[in-house]
C-alpha cells in the first residue's frame, strides 16, 4: 500500500490537481519537524502528504480504522500508508496516547503534521489553537513549520463524499524555533504563548480571519 500511494496515486493526484506549492523549501528535509496547518477539508491531510517533500505522519479519527469487512480494512490500510495515527477524540487518555505516538515520530527525527484548531473550520475562519502542538514542540525540540491550505474546501465541501478536481494552494512558512523556552514545557502560559505564535503565523499565510476562541466540534 505504501508503494501504491508513493509511486502511483501521488503522481496521479499531482497531475490531476496541479497544486500550487509555495515555500516548500521551508520544510526541512531531515530532522524532527512539526507541520502545523489550518484545516478546511477532509482532503487536507492528503494535500500535505503530497507536497511536504518528505514522509509525514498525522493524527486521524479512530473510527476511520475500525470499519469492518474488506472495505474497512482497505481504508485503514490506505490511511496507514498516508501516515495516519488513530486517535479517539472523545477519550482524553487516548488523545494523550496519540500525542505520545506523535512524540515517538519526532524523537525518531520524523515529520508530524497537526491541525491546532482540532477540527475542520466550518465557517472559513481560523480559530484558537489547542496547546498540544506547543507541548510536542517543547518536549521534543522540533521546529514548527506553519502551513496554510487554500481552496481545499472547494475540492471536498462538507457533506460531499467524493473530491472534485479544483486547484489548491499550499503555503509553507519559515520554521519557528522555540528552543528559547527549553525547560519550560510545564508552564501553561508558555504553551499558550507558543501556540498563539504558531496560529499567528498560520493566519498570515492563510489570510483567514482569526477568532480567539475554540471551534465547536461538529456533532458525531
Amino acid at each position: 500500500m505504501h508503494l501504491l500511494v508513493r509511486w502511483l496515486l501521488a503522481p496521479l493526484a499531482r497531475l490531476l490537481y496541479r497544486p500550487i506549492v509555495q515555500g516548500a523549501e521551508n520544510v526541512p528535509r531531515h530532522g524532527p519537524v512539526i507541520i502545523a496547518a489550518n484545516h478546511r477539508a477532509a482532503v487536507d491531510t492528503a494535500v500535505i502528504a503530497l507536497t511536504a517533500r518528505r514522509p509525514v505522519s498525522f493524527l486521524g479519527k479512530a473510527e476511520y480504522f475500525t470499519g469492518r469487512g474488506l472495505k474497512g480494512r482497505a481504508l485503514a490500510s490506505f490511511l496507514s500508508a498516508l501516515g495516519y495515527v488513530p486517535v479517539d477524540r472523545a477519550n482524553a487518555k487516548a488523545g494523550l496516547a496519540a500525542l505520545a505516538a506523535a512524540r515517538e515520530v519526532l524523537e525518531a527525527d520524523g515529520a508530524f503534521a497537526i491541525y491546532p484548531e482540532g477540527t475542520r473550520s466550518l465557517d472559513g475562519r481560523l480559530h484558537r489553537g489547542h496547546t498540544g502542538v506547543a507541548t510536542l514542540a517543547l518536549d521534543t525540540g522540533a521546529v514548527v513549520v506553519p502551513a496554510a491550505l487554500v481552496g481545499t474546501e472547494r475540492v471536498q465541501p462538507v457533506g460531499k463524499r467524493f473530491p472534485r478536481i479544483r486547484r489548491v494552494t499550499v503555503r509553507y512558512g519559515a520554521p519557528l524555533d522555540f528552543s528559547r523556552y527549553d525547560g519550560l514545557a510545564g508552564s501553561s502560559m508558555i504553551r499558550r504563548a507558543v501556540t498563539d505564535e504558531i496560529m499567528d503565523a498560520i493566519a498570515v499565510l492563510s489570510q483567514q480571519e482569526y477568532v480567539d476562541r475554540y471551534h465547536q466540534r461538529p456533532a458525531a
